[in-house]
């Protein structure tokens, strides 16, 4: 029975990164906005899925909007800082991850947060989304967007979507089968992960036995580090606190095993769910098997959900979704660099308008279990790392084909299934989301659908935005602080020709824009190092530094990398061999130097 009903200018169903992101941004716009959540937590792959260790849009250049905010709020609160593991530059307890989104919305007073709560009927009017029903209530809004994990609403509303694999055929992607094989009928879509946290009780503690769940197979995890080692396993998530996220692809607890079960029927993804829930139990009491009981299962972690919890995030980690059939579909060519270059060509529209509305730049990965799935290369070597080359996500991307009043704003975009390895990463749907709330706040405000909004109008809300201004056009070599970076997203939004296929500004076209005007000195962090030491250069963007300097860590050899654009450009021109002063972030789980200043002895 419907005990009430709601009305709002904006309704984002799911709670997750992209609708955390979209309710806020669309809340901050000034818009009445109702977020329905089926967890306690906000976040989704950051916090309640556990995956708080992001990729992409890790270089300085990319941080920007909610999603660099959010960075910037982890290193204030996180103690022990963000610089712990290998996978990711930042690592963090869920729990400080989900207490920043809930106090962001909580700050917001024309933002109504109702968790608990998942979607059953989508309500139209003609071609129209009006609102969604609920177990108890119903909202009805002018825009309503899907932030669910699987595009729920896409289904509910009729939408039409994808699920599954797109053959070469249709889109012309490299990475794509020719024909249906063996592959995509196993795994029709990317394998979710149950994420577990474990913890290191030390030397003298023992950890509580994991329990054997009712289907135990540790056979399977055989081999799942003897390429790396223990130490190098555990460092893969290590988080603050002697806590280890487990999210391993080898032999691990990714769980594709009819995953479209997921999208059959309720009682069918509940069983797949159980399934994953306890191949996750399985491996980390493999793992405490195989290591001792100095490893068992943290404690108080997550809130108690049906079947997650304490150590087991609230639901897995979904990689992929349905998807949305938009007005445009982002495809692996358009995540690709160009020819020769470091960066994806940037999307124009027919009348020649570039209409990019955020921005990734992971280097595309898939999940099968058991497989290696080969993909176009789309990384290369920066700051002594590997990173992805970025591509932008078009706004066409989040409105149906057909449908009004709705948006997409998670994984369920309009992407191909090959693409969507690029796109599914934390920052990317946390930039997505961003880009639907505002897109939705002004649709309100215009009293338009989202197919008619002006993307133009868009773009300059979104990087003009007074609290979380983001990046639209991808230069590894100006970040958000250069007093010249709002002139050169606009400069590359008019004139799309000139974007330099490097990904970077020439140091000419910037000192003629500065005229005069000095560039802000980079601040060291305070948590920064300050050692000296002889510098190595292995390889091209290829680095290390054996210390001398502090004298305890004398003869200690370090892998320096960095994230800073000026401090990539120093690094280029370095002789091997030269004395170096370095302020750097120490990373234990990775072996890295992580440098924010430099300066020749």
């Amino acid at each position: 029975m419907i005990n009430q009903i709601f009305t709002a200018d904006v309704l984002v169903v799911g709670g997750g990164t992209g609708g955390t992101a979209a309710a806020i941004q669309a809340a901050r716009q000034g818009v009445s906005t109702i977020l329905v959540s089926e967890f306690p937590w906000l976040g989704g792959m950051l916090t309640s899925a556990g995956v708080c260790a992001p990729d992409g849009n890790e270089l300085a250049a990319f941080q920007t909007g909610l999603w660099g905010a959010f960075l910037r709020q982890l290193r204030h609160r996180q103690i022990g800082g963000l610089d712990n593991a290998w996978v990711s530059m930042f690592t963090y307890d869920p729990r400080i991850g989900a207490k920043i989104f809930a106090d962001w919305v909580q700050e917001l007073p024309n933002l109504k947060w109702i968790a608990g709560q998942t979607p059953l009927e989508v309500i139209k009017q003609g071609n129209c989304i009006m609102g969604v029903r609920f177990k108890d209530f119903v909202v009805q809004a002018k825009v309503t967007l899907d932030a669910t994990e699987l595009g729920e609403l896409l289904a509910l509303g009729d939408v039409p979507h994808r699920w599954g694999w797109e053959l070469q055929s249709e889109f012309g992607e490299p990475s794509a089968p020719l024909s249906e094989n063996e592959l995509t009928q196993r795994y029709p879509v990317q394998a979710p992960t149950w994420v577990v946290i474990l913890k290191d009780f030390g030397t003298e503690g023992e950890a509580p036995e994991i329990l054997a769940p009712p289907h135990d197979a540790p056979e399977q995890f055989r081999g799942a580090w003897e390429n790396y080692g223990v130490e190098q396993f555990l460092n893969y998530g290590r988080l603050p606190g002697d806590l280890f996220m487990i999210n391993w692809p080898i032999c691990g607890n990714d769980w594709g095993e009819g995953v479209g079960r997921l999208v059959e029927s309720n009682s069918a993804r509940q069983q797949f769910l159980q399934e994953a829930r306890w191949h996750t139990q399985s491996f980390a009491r493999f793992i405490q098997t195989q290591l001792g009981r100095r490893y068992g299962l943290a404690e108080n972690i997550f809130p108690h959900s049906h079947l997650g919890g304490s150590a087991y995030a609230l639901h897995p980690y979904y990689r992929e979704s349905r998807r949305l059939v938009g007005q445009l579909t982002v495809r692996e060519i358009d995540i690709l660099p160009v020819p020769g270059g470091r960066v994806a060509p940037l999307p124009v529209d027919t009348s020649g308008e570039v209409n990019a509305i955020a921005l990734g730049n992971y280097a595309n990965d898939h999940h099968y279990p058991g497989v290696n799935f080969p993909l176009a290369p789309k990384s290369i070597r920066w700051g002594g790392r590997w990173t992805g080359t970025p591509f932008t996500i078009p706004y066409g991307c989040f409105v149906p084909i057909s449908t009004d009043g709705l948006l997409a704003c998670e994984k369920n975009i309009s992407v191909s299934h090959i693409a969507n390895g690029s796109t599914r990463l934390q920052p990317v749907v946390m930039n997505i989301g961003q880009a639907a709330g505002m897109a939705a706040a002004l649709c309100v405000k215009a009293n338009c659908q989202p197919r008619d909004l002006p993307v133009r109008y868009l773009q300059e809300a979104l990087l003009q935005d007074t609290v979380a201004p983001t990046v639209l056009i991808p230069l590894f070599n100006l970040p958000p602080h250069h007093p010249q970076w709002l002139y050169w997203q606009r400069y590359y939004l008019n004139h799309p020709e000139d974007y330099p296929a490097t990904g970077n500004l020439e140091k000419e076209s910037k000192g003629e824009m500065l005229n005069g005007t000095p560039t802000p000195p980079h601040p060291t962090p305070s948590s920064s190092i300050c050692c000296t030491g002889i510098f190595q250069r292995r390889a091209e963007q290829d680095y290390q530094i054996t210390l001398l300097e502090p004298t305890s860590w004398a003869g200690q050899t370090w892998t320096l990398i960095t994230l800073q654009s000026h401090i990539d450009e120093q690094l280029q021109t370095l002789s091997d061999q030269q004395l170096l002063m370095v302020w750097a972030d120490l990373n234990l789980g990775g072996n890295w130097l992580v440098a924010q200043n430099i300066k020749v002895c």
